[in-house]
């Protein structure tokens, strides 16, 4: 193992440690950013280690929970600290992780792989188990609580959230079957699909083991870290007069920075399959795993809770499902669609700045 690689993660944990003890000023807030981003290139190696020993699709699914487990955490704590917009944190966070996965990662991959290897490949089959599930949990989710009738707000009565809670949960647990088990075969390589680790020996189970237990340290340095830095990011917001929901969209981007890095990486060595699985299983993880703690916790403790977008957001959720059905519909992919997926980004980003 690199030295680096032990030390950053570690480094990271230290200086988390030291934040929460000593009050944020701006010199720890910046040391808080440069660890953050150490712990990123650390938890992205480690996850790589992880991967490469269990094979594809195990690997990636290992980082997206992982990463999401630990979001989870980060938004139930916001939520619990209470506090104005507190009620939309959760579908703040939920859908940029949405539009930041489906425009933004896909987009940067897309084009990367297409200005390396011109055209890249991938499974259609899984692809598409993935999309279906998404946009059907995202509509359950994020788009349905805009339309409903009995309660008001953008909000579900009880029994609404708990539906779409288990339908959630359901929906993932079903796709992650069909990932590892029942259709593994449609999220491996579509070239040398019997060998994926044709490339290189697998590291020894004690070395996956330790990668994994860095890979942990890492990723919650890296969510608490994000944390940490949160009232800067609110104070900064307030300060330059945007949209409480630029909040949301800076945790998700800090949260989704490793696995960003990872499915990057891997479009660059022309492992688009990869990426797809990490970018893709990370937004699935989001909803899946995301709302039925979010709901459990709103239900139990009395707090608001407002699931609902904005027409804005409906709009931008619907063509961003929309063009990913064409642009990911037949299998291969060249510059072009990284493109458009970009342009899509910068809209999402654009339209939260300037609604």
């Amino acid at each position: 193992m690199p030295r680096w690689a032990l030390l950053l993660p570690l480094a990271a944990a230290a200086l988390l440690g030291a934040s929460l003890a000593l009050p944020m000023n701006a010199a720890i807030a910046s040391a808080c950013a440069v660890a953050l981003i150490g712990a990123v290139i650390a938890a992205v190696h480690h996850a790589e280690v992880v991967a490469h020993r269990v094979g594809e699709p195990f690997g990636t699914l290992v980082l997206a929970i992982a990463i999401t487990v630990i979001e989870v955490a980060l938004i139930v704590s916001m939520m619990l600290a209470g506090g104005e917009g507190k009620a939309e944190l959760p579908r703040d966070t939920i859908f940029s992780a949405v539009m930041i996965i489906c425009t933004g990662v896909v987009g940067i991959c897309l084009l990367v792989g297409g200005l390396h290897h011109h055209e890249q490949s991938f499974q259609l089959d899984g692809a598409n188990s993935a999309l279906a599930a998404l946009v059907a949990m995202a509509g359950l989710s994020l788009v349905l609580p805009s339309f409903t009738t009995s309660s008001d707000g953008g909000t579900y009565t009880i029994s609404q959230l708990t539906f779409v809670a288990v339908s959630s949960l359901v929906l993932w647990a079903v796709f992650v079957f069909v990932q590892t088990v029942r259709h593994r075969d449609y999220f491996l390589p579509p070239t040398n699909a019997d060998d994926e680790d044709i490339h290189a020996k697998p590291p020894s189970n004690g070395q996956a083991w330790a990668s994994f237990g860095l890979l942990l340290i890492g990723l919650v340095s890296v969510v608490g870290l994000a944390k940490q830095l949160s009232p800067t990011i609110e104070a900064a917001v307030a300060a330059a007069g945007a949209p409480k929901a630029v909040i949301g969209i800076a945790i998700a981007l800090l949260v989704l920075l490793p696995e960003t890095w990872a499915a990057v990486r891997a479009a660059r060595a022309d492992r688009l399959q990869t990426s797809m699985n990490l970018a893709l299983g990370s937004a699935l993880a989001s909803i899946g795993l995301t709302i039925p703690v979010v709901v459990v916790a709103a239900v139990l403790l009395d707090l608001p809770l407002v699931l609902g977008l904005a027409a804005k957001d409906l709009v931008l959720l619907l063509l961003t499902f929309i063009v990913g059905a064409i642009t990911l519909g037949t299998g291969r992919t060249n510059l072009m669609q990284g493109a458009v997926h970009l342009v899509l980004f910068a809209a999402f980003l654009f339209l939260s700045l300037v609604p």
